[in-house]
């Protein structure tokens, strides 16, 4: 019939228009690991330049005892971008594809990526207690904190978006529902630290132990999330 010859001719060009508005994510997740390696190398860079002047303290012990807030904000930051990276990694794995969406919030993930070693140094050298004015630093938290949550935001918004576009998978794959359940229960507890963090800021990082809550919290958004109606492509 003439109507399917010109449906068959026009499915070529269907199929060109829709990778037309998609792209590859093999250099998107390549150049995404080597800004995560960059932002883990420069975690160390502040406990380097103490280094320098450890001569003047003595022995280790004391370098130890005087840069010990150092070192707990480089080994949990260190620990948190490597679990960010990790469900980053769980959630391009089956990936083929990216939409412009997609790519816009990998770079905003990267951003608090970037952005974290900073708010890693400025934790690990400001004390959180101001003895001489009585005052907490809440900024000084809340930046902390707050780019665990806006990390972990951006991770649930890219699940959502591929979750909502099943095409991006490579044939036979598809994004596991149990990614964007984690990934929103980390935004939930990432939020609530830092608003435990905020308003009781001699809680300070203790917040962070809300995290323990993570596997429970996914196995119950698990159950209540509704499957996702895929978006036309």
């Amino acid at each position: 019939m003439p109507g399917d010859t010109l449906l068959a001719m026009d499915a070529p060009a269907a199929e060109t228009s829709r990778a037309g508005r998609t792209h590859p994510v093999e250099r998107l997740v390549f150049f995404t690991d080597a800004v995560v390696a960059i932002a883990l190398t420069l975690l160390i860079l502040p406990l380097m330049e103490s280094v320098e002047q450890a001569s003047e303290l003595g022995d280790t012990l004391h370098w130890v005892q005087a840069h010990s807030s150092q070192l707990l904000s480089f080994v949990l930051s260190f620990v948190l971008i490597a679990v960010f990276w990790r469900a980053h990694h769980r959630l391009y794995e089956p990936l083929e594809r990216s939409t412009g969406r997609l790519i816009v919030l990998n770079f905003c993930w990267m951003f608090t990526i970037v952005w974290l070693p900073v708010a890693t140094a400025l934790s690990g050298a400001m004390d959180t207690y101001n003895s001489e004015t009585g005052e907490y630093d809440r900024l000084m938290i809340g930046l902390y904190v707050g780019t665990m949550f806006a990390n972990a935001l951006f991770l649930y918004l890219m699940e959502v978006e591929a979750r909502r576009h099943p095409s991006l998978a490579r044939s036979g794959q598809r994004n596991s529902r149990a990614g964007e359940s984690v990934a929103l229960a980390m935004t939930v507890l990432f939020g609530l630290a830092a608003a435990v963090a905020l308003l009781f800021p001699m809680v300070n990082l203790l917040a962070m132990f809300l995290l323990t809550l993570t596997g429970p919290l996914q196995a119950l958004l698990h159950k209540r999330m509704k499957p996702p109606v895929p978006a036309a492509d």
